[in-house]
């Protein structure tokens, strides 16, 4: 997320009782998890095998709870517990207003929209033209509406990320300061939830197409021309190119890249990157023509199993069993 106004750097070490290592004048721009950094940013990182990463980030600021080796552009800020320090700023620069109306005033709503009955409409979402939000349907803050999209009945746009740090006798929920972007033509079926990202957007592409019960986590990017059956799942974070039809029940890891033009087939379960333009299938996820191939084996399974007891006998195949 980017800051309405850049603050020094010495002030946000004031504010959160940090050790400052690097230069106080230096200007903070944005707030970004580590995925999404850039220059200006400032993040956390509070597990050491991300040291590193988080070092060769774009990000200028690291919230840390140890004094490192760090780069002569980069800034540490050394505190107990980066997560916590780091939500605090989060609340502080995106806290969460209650609504004073079932649509707020700050909205903006294009002309020819329809808004049917019982629609939520939070504080500074955008709708563009020419849209129909059916009933029931939930637009949290922040969130932005492209033109002529449809929203069908009870889905929920926006809602917070799924992103919890564990302490020692509890989960601590990460404050969110993403946003649900829906670029232009894009329709939604009913009983879908799409999540704002942690702190950058989560965006369907203009032109895609999606069914009914519905699950896009946090961050997750969705491209152009894509075409989504009932129940699929996708994690956050995950890329989806141009182009990607997934049919029924397809379950998206997190972290992923789904290749433009890929097809899933019903019921399958994505666990690694897939290449585009083919076919895939199965738990886990294969190209199609080799799972219908060990499919095919297995099924004839029982058969060579019995040519086998006929040929050696059935004692023969005592140790087998």
């Amino acid at each position: 997320m980017k800051l309405k106004q850049s603050i020094k750097i010495g002030k946000i070490a004031e504010q959160i009782g940090a050790k400052l290592i690097g230069d106080p004048n230096l200007v903070m721009t944005g707030i970004n998890e580590i995925h999404k950094v850039q220059y200006g940013d400032i993040t956390f990182v509070d597990n050491e095998k991300y040291f590193k990463k988080a070092m060769e980030s774009a990000a200028t600021f690291i919230i840390i709870h140890k004094e490192i080796e760090k780069p002569a552009n980069k800034c540490l800020l050394i505190v107990d517990h980066p997560f916590l320090a780091y939500n605090e700023l989060a609340k502080q620069f995106r806290p969460f207003i209650s609504s004073q109306a079932v649509i707020s005033e700050t909205a903006k709503i294009g002309e020819g929209t329809v808004i049917q009955p019982n629609v939520f409409i939070g504080n500074h979402v955008k709708i563009g033209k020419n849209c129909i939000i059916h009933a029931n349907v939930s637009i949290y803050d922040y969130s932005e509406i492209g033109d002529n999209v449809i929203i069908h009945a009870n889905t929920v746009i926006g809602k917070d990320a799924f992103y919890v740090n564990r302490r020692p006798n509890h989960y601590e929920k990460m404050h969110t300061i993403g946003r649900a972007i829906i670029e232009d033509n894009v329709e939604i079926g009913s009983l879908c939830t799409i999540d704002s990202g942690v702190s950058g957007d989560t965006i369907v592409g203009m032109g895609s197409k999606l069914d009914s019960h519905i699950h896009i986590g946090h961050g997750t990017v969705i491209g152009r021309n894509c075409l989504f059956c009932a129940q699929v799942a996708i994690a956050g974070k995950t890329y989806i190119e141009d182009e990607v039809i997934l049919y029924g029940k397809v379950g998206i890891s997190k972290d992923l890249r789904v290749g433009k033009g890929a097809r899933v087939l019903a019921s399958s379960n994505v666990d690694k990157s897939i290449e585009g333009g083919l076919t895939y299938f199965g738990s886990p996820v294969q190209e199609a023509k080799a799972a219908w191939k060990e499919m095919a084996i297995l099924r004839k399974l029982p058969e060579i199993w019995e040519r086998m007891r006929q040929f050696y006998g059935e004692e023969a195949l005592v140790d087998i069993k």
